[in-house]
């Protein structure tokens, strides 16, 4: 039964789909569906507002309308289904959905190998205004270099912020929303971007590039190609 209370309302126009909102929302209302931020269902949101505080873009609020009343049964049976699947987006604090710029310190001691300092990396989950990006020499790399180049942690991703996409499955034109909204935000300081010799990837170079001109920056680019072998099989820099 619809009755008139809180809601959260998204504003898609100002979502750039970060995800930020996802892991604030204690109930597992929220998901990003289509790169926007999306309720799931009205029984799962409980109008408290948790999660307007973590949006970057100021693009959720909370409206009174008709809806259906706040459902905690349907709640747990949403977190239950979310885990059998593993589905981190129900999940509360999903660690890649969370700020992090410690991410290569010692843990129990030990240091680890890993030279990434900061999370997240994936493109879509990045707010524009990370502090990890400001003043960054920033890596933007297709998602299968890593897997194919031995030494990329030391080549490629020490001493930079790291994003991470692929161009070919994922949304071309919310990349170049997002790449420009965090040059215009980030007062980056120079760009390499690290891609695979295969076809589908040459479209990544040119979106970051597209993006920086749509931000107004001059800002150096360097494009690196590895081989399938992993080799850097060319390397060039592109006009600032």
């Amino acid at each position: 039964m619809k009755v008139k209370r809180n809601i959260i309302q998204i504003d898609e126009a100002l979502c750039d789909g970060c995800g930020a909102c996802v892991p604030a929302c204690a109930e597992g209302a929220l998901a990003i569906i289509d790169g926007k931020a999306r309720v799931i269902s009205d029984v799962l949101c409980d109008g408290l507002g948790d999660c307007l505080g973590r949006c970057p873009r100021g693009a959720l609020v909370i409206t009174e309308r008709d809806a259906e009343e706040f459902d905690e049964s349907a709640v747990a049976g949403h977190r239950h289904a979310a885990a059998r699947q593993g589905d981190a987006s129900a999940a509360p604090c999903c660690p890649s959905e969370q700020l992090r710029s410690d991410a290569g310190k010692a843990e129990n001691g030990v240091q680890h190998l890993s030279e990434l300092q900061h999370w997240p990396v994936q493109i879509r989950l990045v707010p524009p205004d990370a502090p990890f990006l400001q003043k960054a020499d920033l890596l933007v790399a297709a998602d299968c270099t890593a897997f194919a180049n031995a030494s990329f942690h030391r080549d490629f991703i020490r001493g930079r912020a790291v994003l991470i996409g692929c161009p070919k499955f994922d949304d071309r034109e919310a990349y170049r929303k997002k790449l420009t909204d965090i040059f215009i935000r980030s007062d980056i300081r120079s760009i390499t971007v690290a891609v695979m010799e295969v076809p589908c990837c040459q479209g990544l170079p040119r979106i970051v590039q597209e993006a920086v001109a749509a931000a107004g920056r001059h800002v150096p680019v360097e494009t690196a190609v590895l081989s399938l072998s992993g080799a850097v099989a060319a390397g060039k820099k592109d006009a600032a």
